[in-house]
């Protein structure tokens, strides 16, 4: 078999089979074939695509390219959610402790930050001494004993998945639909769990703007994971603006907790308690979404949520003092407001420009190798819809390095858009895929609220 055969084959738009796929991804994980032959095969996929079957196949490839985990010891049902990514998505902080407090397992391997997107990883590790970097049999000991762990992907796990990530980042291929399947879903049957909650979205913030690729993508998601007897539904929601009010690692983490306490912003309680629910219902740990979200509700006002938090960060070496008392975090060293120009209605949020403003003050990293100052980011003050009066502070900018702030206070104000009519609103939640069909969540909303 010949690597540049095979290139030549995808680029003409024929289908690989899987004997030739797995030729390409065994030899480019034992160094046989070099990347710049792999950048040129992503490449064609990217303007070719591939059957669901490639897709498929490519996916077994990368999952199996490492160790596989296996909870057969642990007697119930393994469930994890996995977000295509936007700012100020701060959501698995709250799901993996809400759910594993209404008795799901939850086995959660997460990303770093890069680029606008913000990372789990990060924003754990903004808590003094958070170590996300667990063995695979301390993983295994502490899903037994609480629940629920929240850790990185090991060098076991998924190798190829790693190489190949890096490799689309770098050739800008991330947005091909068949290879962000396979690689979300590599990682996550990787885990070892036997569901799977996909928040898929759309908007200025997320991997794709326009609402039918984030559907087209989420009936790629759940299509192939069905063939792996995978239960999975996908939710795909907006990404417009960010969600909630905090944009940077440990305002991020700190929101969380408020919201694990009861005081979150709105739509970040909302998102996050209807994707639990899901979670519980794929679990059959609740027949219906209503019996789920109104069940974690009652986590949340019992406190029994951010309990099962404390656990966590307790057992994974955090100070959980701070978590008790978010206050006592040592803040940035400067802050800047802007303020509304004119009288009228918040019209538009760019998300993506928030997270590249929150990244270049501090919060996030241009590359891997960079360093985060876990107190920078952005912290709004009003959101889409909101009416404000001239002078209303809009944002609040955090860094420990002034000049940063200064340069980027332009760019700052110029991310907001106003009007003197309030805007349509935009949904949350546009729908749902799951194995019985797609639903418009207007109606499901109905359905589980009345």
């Amino acid at each position: 078999m010949n690597q540049v055969e095979l290139i030549a084959k995808k680029r003409d738009g024929k289908e690989l089979t899987g004997a030739e796929l797995e030729f390409l991804v065994t030899g480019y994980v034992d160094g046989t074939i070099p990347d710049y032959q792999i950048s040129a095969f992503l490449m064609a996929v990217y303007f070719q695509g591939m059957t669901p079957v490639e897709t498929a196949t490519l996916m077994r490839l990368m999952r199996d390219s490492g160790t596989v985990l296996s909870h057969d010891t642990i007697s119930g049902v393994k469930a994890d959610k996995h977000s295509t990514g936007g700012v100020g998505d701060k959501v698995s902080l709250i799901l993996a402790p809400l759910v594993a407090s209404a008795g799901l397992y939850v086995p959660m391997i997460s990303g770093r930050a890069l680029g606008h997107t913000g990372g789990t990883l990060d924003k754990l590790e903004a808590i003094p001494g958070f170590s996300t970097n667990l063995s695979l049999s301390a993983l295994s000991r502490q899903l037994a004993e609480i629940g629920v762990v929240l850790v990185g992907q090991t060098e076991d796990l998924t190798p190829a998945d790693k190489k190949i990530y890096s490799l689309r980042d770098a050739t800008a291929t991330v947005d091909s639909i068949p290879l962000i399947t396979a690689s979300i879903l590599s990682k996550k049957m990787a885990e070892g769990i036997d569901a799977l909650v996909l928040d898929v979205k759309c908007g200025n913030g997320a991997i794709f703007k326009e609402e039918e690729k984030a559907w087209e993508l989420g009936r790629m998601l759940t299509s192939t994971a069905a063939e792996f007897g995978l239960k999975t539904s996908a939710l795909i929601t907006g990404m417009s603006q960010p969600l909630g009010n905090a944009i940077g690692n440990w305002l991020e983490t700190r929101e969380a907790i408020e919201t694990l306490r009861g005081h979150g912003p709105q739509d970040l309680l909302e998102l996050s308690l209807v994707l639990s629910a899901q979670m519980l219902v794929l679990g059959e740990k609740v027949p219906t979404l209503k019996h789920g979200y109104d069940l974690l509700l009652q986590k949340i006002d019992s406190g029994a949520a951010f309990a099962k938090f404390v656990e966590i960060v307790e057992l994974q070496g955090g100070d959980s003092a701070v978590v008790q008392a978010p206050e006592t975090y040592p803040p940035s060293a400067f802050q800047r407001n802007i303020v509304a120009p004119q009288d009228g209605y918040v019209t538009a949020i760019n998300a993506r420009e928030i997270g590249n403003i929150s990244m270049a003050i501090g919060a996030g990293r241009a590359a891997m190798a960079d360093k985060i100052d876990y107190t920078s980011g952005i912290v709004l003050s009003r959101k889409v819809g909101s009416k404000v009066a001239r002078g209303d502070t809009l944002a609040t900018a955090y860094s420990n390095d002034d000049s940063k702030l200064q340069t980027n206070m332009a760019r700052l104000a110029a991310a907001f858009e106003y009007a003197d009519e309030p805007p349509v609103e935009q949904p949350l939640i546009y729908g749902m895929i799951d194995a019985t069909g797609e639903w418009r969540w207007e109606p499901v909303q109905k359905a589980f609220t009345s």
